[in-house]
């Protein structure tokens, strides 16, 4: 089975105590298992945050199943990843009054060096 890889990105408040604890959130142990096995169950092998600042920039390893649509309806149809969706907005700079705004936006890869 092939790994296909994605990039999203997403700006946090720029506020060190919220960056702090929003860090805290996503060490080892810290993430809710729901949370853990929701992701997992939605056929991403890995997923990676980096952090600069107020940036994050998340890279996800997923199956070649794997579809945002399909992630995003098993979040919804679930309680414990919507709470924690709800917790994480307040550390994310999102328009939440915006429904059709997606909180982490897809980067389109602009060089590959595989391809030359």
């Amino acid at each position: 089975m092939t790994t296909t890889h994605h990039v999203l990105t997403l700006s946090l408040n720029d506020d060190p105590e919220l960056i702090r604890l929003y860090e805290q959130y996503h060490q080892p142990g810290n993430v809710w298992p729901e949370v853990l096995a929701s992701i997992r169950a939605a056929g991403i092998e890995n997923m990676q945050i980096f952090r600069l600042e107020t940036l994050l920039v998340m890279v996800l390893s997923t199956c070649n199943d794997f579809s945002f649509e399909k992630k995003a309806e098993l979040d919804s149809s679930n309680a414990k990843v919507q709470e924690w969706e709800r917790l994480m907005e307040r550390f994310q700079k999102v328009d939440v009054s915006k429904t059709d705004s997606a909180k982490w936006q897809s980067m389109p890869s602009i060089f590959n060096l595989l391809d030359h």
